[in-house]
C-alpha cells in the first residue's frame, strides 16, 4: 500500500447504483460521506447502473455496469440472445480492467447477497462474481459492507453469491439472519461483524438543512390535534426468487389488500400520502389512485432518501413495504408498520422493538392490517420516545463500522493520520 505522501488512494463503488433504487443509493451516499470524511485525499468513481445519474447526484465519474445496454431485459430474438452472451464476456474484460485501476473497492450496503426478490444468476450475481474474483486475482482489495444476504435455493446464483463472498477481502452485514445464511451458505463467517444499515449513518434533515413540518419525530414528539397524514409506502411486488410461476397472483393479492386498506384510512377521514422507494413502482401508485378516487389520497415525488424522510417525518404513522422506506420512517422516529417480504424487514423492525407490527406483503389482509394500524397508534407517542434512542445508537455503531472499514482497507492511510496526530 502506498504512504498517505505519494500518489492518492483510488477507491471504486460497485453495484446497482444510479438506477432508481433510493435505497441503494442512499447506501452510496453514506459511504461517500464517511469517505470525504475519513479519507478526504482519496479518488472515488463508480462501476454501477445509472452512470449519468450517478455523476449527476453526487458528482463522481462513472461506469457503466454492463457493456450490453438491455442486460435487465427478456433476450427472445436470436440476436438479443447473442448480445447478452457476448456481453458477459466483454463484461468479463471491462470488470477486471476497471479493478485494476483501483487499490480499493467498495460494495456499499444494498441486498447483494440476496434473492428476495426476482433474480437471474447471469444479472447482478455474475457481475457481483467477477468485481470479486478480480480484486483477488489482481490484489485490489474487495470489501461488501453492511450488505444483505439470504438463503438461496437456485443453484448457479447459490454458487455465484458463495464465492463472490468467499473472495471479498471484508465483509460486513446488515443483520445477524444476513450473516447466519452466509454461514449456512458455506461461507466462513467468523471474522464477520453485523452492523446497521448503511442508511442510519445519514445526515438527520436538519444536518440535510431541509425545513420540515412540525412535529417531527426527530424530536420524539408525539403529534397533537386531530389524527393527521398516513404515508402509505407501496412497491411492485411479485413476490422472490422462488415465486415466479406465482408472481402475479402474488402481486395482485398485495395490490388488492393496498387498496383496501387504502380505502379504510379515507373512509375515517385520514389523509394518505403514497409514496415510492424505485422507479418501478410507479404503477402501484397509479393503480391505487385510479382505485380510490379520493381527493384524501395523494402521490409524493421522491428523488432520494431525504425526500422520503421529509415526508414520513410529517405524518403521524407509516405503513410500508420497501426495506429502505421503513428505515426512512424509523430513522424520523415515526411509528411505522411493516408489510414484510424478507427476513431483513422483520429483523430491522424487531431491532426497533416493533417485532409485533410486521404483516406478510404475500398475504395482505386489509382488516387484520388496520387492526395492527390501530394498535400501532395507541403507541404513537411511547414510540415517538424510544426511536430516537434507538436511532442514535444504530449511529454509533456504524461509526464502529466506519473504524473497522479504514482499518481493513486503508491501514497505510490510517497509520500516516495516526503519526500526525501524535505529539
Amino acid at each position: 500500500m502506498r504512504s498517505a505522501d505519494e500518489t492518492p488512494v483510488r477507491v471504486g463503488v460497485f453495484g446497482l447504483l444510479g438506477s432508481g433504487n433510493l435505497g441503494n443509493d442512499g447506501s452510496l451516499e453514506a459511504v461517500l460521506g464517511y469517505l470525504r470524511a475519513a479519507h478526504p485525499e482519496a479518488v472515488v468513481d463508480a462501476l454501477c447502473g445509472g452512470p449519468e445519474a450517478v455523476t449527476t447526484r453526487f458528482g463522481i465519474p462513472a461506469t457503466r455496469l454492463h457493456w450490453y445496454r438491455g442486460e435487465y431485459r427478456t433476450a427472445s430474438r436470436a440476436g438479443a440472445i447473442a448480445a447478452k452472451g457476448l456481453g458477459k464476456l466483454v463484461d468479463a474484460v471491462r470488470t477486471a480492467a476497471w479493478v485494476r485501476r483501483h487499490d480499493v473497492v467498495i460494495v456499499p450496503g444494498m441486498g447483494v447477497l440476496e434473492a428476495t426478490l426476482p433474480l437471474r444468476p447471469w444479472g447482478f450475481p455474475y457481475a457481483l462474481f467477477l468485481l470479486c474474483a478480480s480484486g483477488r486475482l489482481l490484489g485490489t482489495r474487495v470489501a461488501l459492507v453492511c450488505v444483505g444476504a439470504a438463503e438461496i435455493g437456485n443453484r448457479p446464483t447459490r454458487a455465484l453469491v458463495r464465492w463472490s463472498a468467499k473472495l471479498a477481502t471484508y465483509r460486513s452485514y446488515r443483520d445477524a439472519p444476513s450473516r447466519d445464511a452466509m454461514r449456512a451458505m458455506g461461507v466462513d463467517t467468523a471474522h464477520d461483524e453485523v452492523y446497521p444499515d448503511l442508511a442510519f449513518a445519514l445526515p438527520t434533515l436538519r444536518e440535510w438543512g431541509i425545513p420540515c413540518s412540525e412535529p417531527v419525530g426527530e424530536l420524539g414528539e408525539a403529534p397533537s390535534g386531530p389524527p393527521g397524514p398516513v404515508c402509505v409506502g407501496v412497491m411492485a411486488f411479485h413476490g422472490g426468487n422462488d415465486d415466479r410461476a406465482r408472481a402475479e397472483e402474488i402481486h395482485r393479492r398485495y395490490l388488492d389488500g393496498t387498496i383496501r386498506f387504502v380505502r379504510a384510512l379515507v373512509d375515517d377521514g385520514r389523509p394518505v400520502r403514497l409514496l415510492t422507494g424505485d422507479d418501478v413502482d410507479v404503477p402501484v401508485v397509479a393503480a391505487i389512485l385510479d382505485a380510490v378516487d379520493s381527493p384524501l389520497v395523494t402521490a409524493a415525488e421522491v428523488a432520494s432518501l431525504a425526500d422520503l424522510m421529509k415526508e414520513m417525518a410529517a405524518a403521524d404513522t407509516v405503513v410500508a413495504t420497501r426495506y429502505h422506506n421503513l428505515i426512512c420512517a424509523l430513522k424520523v422516529g415515526t411509528p411505522t408498520l411493516a408489510l414484510t417480504y424478507a427476513v431483513k424487514s422483520d429483523a430491522l423492525m424487531a431491532q426497533m422493538g416493533l417485532a409485533a407490527y410486521c404483516h406478510p406483503a404475500r398475504e395482505v389482509d386489509a382488516d387484520r392490517l388496520l387492526d395492527q394500524f390501530r394498535a400501532l397508534e395507541k403507541r404513537s407517542a411511547e414510540l415517538r420516545r424510544t426511536l430516537p434512542e434507538r436511532n442514535a445508537a444504530a449511529a454509533r455503531r456504524l461509526e464502529h463500522q466506519f473504524t473497522a472499514l479504514t482499518a481493513a482497507l486503508f491501514p497505510a492511510t490510517d497509520h500516516a493520520h495516526a503519526l500526525r496526530e501524535t505529539p
